[in-house]
């Protein structure tokens, strides 16, 4: 596929075609027998007939547009139509089912314009990045795409780069963050890096340092509102109770963590226990009063920083507290 440069964005067409509107292929005969087998496994199951159709007509739908090039890419990587329809239906079950996520708080995120969602980071593996992003996507009234910016380790993995850049992620750099935001984007960073995901159960809910406070430079440069973000759940999911650096070392990742069930059982330790979820979104903190050279200003940059940091701190605290168990409530 050859891909055309429109108004920012990347239209992907197949070769040949680059002056010509994409035309669909014929799918009817492959939607007849698929409707056929839906419904046959719809009753099987006991499911209703209509959902099962309507499913089966999204996914040709989908099969449509990818095999005419009909979708756009733009010039991050991000394919929303790919997003959509594959990786948030997969990432749909561990939230609503799995997790019970509950999200509080999500009116705060503005409607349009740029802005920056700030997070505690945990859990041994991020899933948290990527449940903060189907919170946002499925419960914000403007059903917002974020755009998480996520550590060179995840797109330097082969076929991991590329999935998380279809999903919208992209490299946690000055430059890309400040384009995203002057474009008006909601973005997302979790500053406490792999220090958060990485730590110790001992140590769960204690935020780790931030940084150098790059992502308060960038709202400043950009003038928008930072949003606090907090995570209840996520430490829960894989408790790390050792981290085997020599092993880590070997095969180069960051860390290598013991949990309760990995690495002794095998793949099967790297299913989730499923923790209650709850995610905050606080009250936005705004800069566009403070002027673009305010984020060449050290103290101020720090000093707002750490306020961002001890918001979501407290806030964890007073979910915490409140909260009844970690796996039921």
């Amino acid at each position: 596929a050859a891909a055309s440069s429109t108004g920012g964005h990347l239209h992907v067409v197949r070769e040949g075609e680059r002056h010509t509107r994409p035309t669909a292929p014929d799918l009817s005969a492959v939607a007849d027998l698929a409707q056929v087998v839906a419904t046959t496994v719809a009753t099987t199951l006991g499911l209703p007939r209509e959902e099962a159709e309507l499913k089966v007509a999204e996914a040709l739908a989908f099969l449509r547009r990818r095999i005419s090039g009909d979708y756009v890419v733009d010039a991050y990587g991000y394919d929303e139509d790919f997003a959509d329809h594959v990786l948030l239906p997969l990432l749909r079950p561990l939230f609503y089912s799995w997790f019970r996520t509950e999200v509080r708080g999500v009116e705060n995120i503005p409607d349009t314009g740029g802005a920056l969602v700030v997070a505690n980071h945990s859990g041994t593996i991020a899933i948290d990045a990527l449940m903060t992003t189907v919170a946002i996507r499925d419960q914000h009234p403007a059903h917002r795409p974020l755009r998480e910016l996520g550590a060179d380790v995840v797109f330097g993995a082969p076929g991991l780069g590329t999935i998380a850049r279809k999903g919208g992620a992209t490299l946690a750099t000055n430059a890309d963050a400040d384009r995203l935001l002057s474009d008006g984007q909601l973005v997302g960073v979790w500053p406490e890096g792999f220090k958060g995901v990485g730590k110790p159960y001992s140590e769960r809910y204690r935020l780790q340092r931030f940084g150098r406070g790059g992502f308060v430079a960038a709202a400043v440069r950009t003038g928008v509102p930072i949003i606090p973000c907090s995570i209840v759940g996520a430490e829960e999911i894989y408790p790390m109770l050792a981290n085997l650096k020599q092993v880590a070392r070997l095969v180069g990742l960051p860390y290598f963590p013991v949990t309760p069930l990995f690495p002794h059982f095998g793949p099967l330790g790297l299913i989730p226990l499923p923790s209650k979820w709850i995610i905050e979104f606080g009250q936005p903190i705004e800069t566009a009063h403070l002027g673009p050279a305010a984020a060449d200003d050290p103290m101020l940059v720090f000093d707002l920083t750490d306020r961002v940091r001890e918001t979501i701190q407290q806030t964890l605290y007073s979910l915490l507290a409140r909260r009844r168990s970690a796996f039921f409530g």
